[in-house]
């Protein structure tokens, strides 16, 4: 149970929790809840925060799709599933996912594979192709996507299997 100091209101409380980072409705409105306003403050509050535009769940969704592939390229799966955790409607995540076509999907697993892969140099190359592989998989890139960066990266790709890829568990420590 989250104490509000005496007299704020809960557009205050609000906006105070809006300006660190932007928030979902729920986020917000969960945390409304947790400073203890009645519900009718709560929907008046989110309602007028809408109306403001300071709560857009479809422009967060977007906007957190392009922040996060621009800083940590990750797959669909772990974007649907980072949106997921900050209480979005499947409906939304789908619609902003649109965005991250299979070429972009592709072109951001390429990138992850770059990086990782001139990383490991030092290792051999079975385990340098390996330790790319991990990351890849951590970040949520499926088999076909995998086996096709790695092709592109490190050459013949033949000996490769979604065994491999269950193997490397998750490890998104990088």
């Amino acid at each position: 149970m989250k104490k509000v100091k005496k007299g704020i209101s809960p557009m205050d409380a609000a906006l105070g929790y809006l300006t660190s980072k932007p928030r979902t409705a729920l986020e917000t409105e969960l945390y409304l809840d947790t400073c203890q306003f009645g519900d009718y403050e709560i929907y008046s509050t989110m309602e007028r925060l809408k109306e403001l535009g300071y709560i857009n769940d479809k422009a967060y969704a977007e906007n957190f799709i392009i922040s996060r592939l621009n800083t940590k390229p990750v797959s669909r799966r772990k974007l649907y599933e980072q949106l997921k955790s900050h209480k979005l409607s499947a409906d939304i995540i789908d619609d902003a996912l649109l965005a991250v076509t299979d070429e972009v999907e592709y072109q951001n697993a390429l990138a992850v594979a770059e990086k990782f892969y001139n990383m490991f140099d030092k290792y051999e190359k079975a385990e340098q192709k390996q330790r790319t592989i991990k990351r890849l998989v951590s970040r949520g890139y499926g088999y076909e996507t995998v086996k096709r960066c790695i092709s592109e990266i490190a050459g013949n790709c033949d000996d490769f299997s979604e065994a491999d890829m269950a193997d490397c568990g998750e490890d998104d420590d990088v």
